[in-house]
């Protein structure tokens, strides 16, 4: 492979912006000329107060946006791939093989009423012409071990409500990532999860981006969990990126917003008397720069 093919950008968000109808027919942006790149194999994570348009942004890269959405895009790119040119059909492919998206809570994503077995059956039908039933069996089974649960057996015959949380996150993960997507998007996926669940489940996400090289989009308002996980980190205000560096460099922040997230988890040692308050800026609405720091 020569080295131009392999530094090439696995994805590509160029000027994304997503809009949505008010109730007197002007649009509101929630999205507000988003840019950004990940490479094949690179953990992205993206930080940011609920709203600021995190979740949004790896959905467009999806087309998972609910109907009333307004998405515009200068480019917006996998593989080289035009995605907002590419017929829906095909996009759809592409969401279920080469694209990926963990989200935040298994007990509202999997369905109540169908078994493990069932759903991930579902996954691999749509990839295989007309595979059989005892293949699709074997292929579920390794999937759930992939992700080191011990008694796959028993847990492909379980319905959602059967399964703790770790276990059900880790059924999402093995769902996802069983088809060997370029791309995995993690909306939040430790967030209903304990301590050591969560090590447990970073430690699946680890072992199989590392086998597949898959590129990670993690989000997450986890500051200390980004720097330890991550590669590269972009902070999100209000629709916009208002800061970029490496993961390591996240605690030499300059940007006042991102300092005041930082601010906002203090250490278990020595903890301050009085938790900051995040002093809020029109002028970091209104500033269009991007602080960009070096790339990991």
């Amino acid at each position: 492979m020569r080295n131009d093919e392999a530094n090439a950008p696995l994805c590509e968000i160029d000027d994304l912006r997503i809009a949505f109808r008010a109730h007197d027919g002007t649009l509101n942006e929630a999205v507000r000329g988003v840019s950004l790149t990940l490479r094949k194999g690179e953990r992205l994570g993206i930080v940011g107060e609920s709203g600021s348009g995190k979740s949004l942004t790896g959905r467009a890269l999806l087309g998972l946006l609910p109907p009333a959405a307004h998405c515009t895009a200068k480019a917006l790119r996998f593989e080289g791939h035009d995605l907002l040119a590419m017929p829906a059909a095909r996009r759809r492919r592409f969401c279920g093989s080469q694209m990926g998206m963990v989200l935040q809570d298994p007990k509202y994503s999997l369905n109540p009423v169908m078994t493990v077995e069932q759903q991930m059956r579902e996954a691999f039908a749509l990839h295989e012409p007309k595979p059989s039933r005892r293949a699709l069996r074997q292929k579920v089974v390794a999937a759930l071990e992939s992700v080191h649960i011990r008694n796959p057996e028993r847990v492909a015959r379980s319905y959602p409500h059967e399964l703790s949380g770790g276990m059900g996150q880790r059924v999402m993960i093995a769902m996802m990532v069983s088809t060997g997507p370029s791309l995995l998007i993690a909306d939040e996926p430790t967030s209903a999860l304990d301590v050591l669940v969560s090590m447990q489940v970073l430690t699946v996400l680890d072992e199989l981006i590392d086998k597949h090289q898959t590129g990670l989009i993690f989000i997450s308002h986890d500051l200390p969990l980004v720097m330890s996980f991550c590669d590269r980190v972009v902070v999100m205000y209000a629709g916009r990126v208002v800061e970029t560096c490496a993961a390591r460099d996240l605690v030499n922040a300059q940007h006042p917003y991102t300092r005041g997230l930082l601010a906002a988890n203090p250490p278990l040692t020595d903890p301050p008397e009085e938790l900051p308050v995040l002093a809020r800026d029109r002028a970091w609405l209104d500033d269009l720069g991007v602080r960009q720091g070096a790339p990991s």
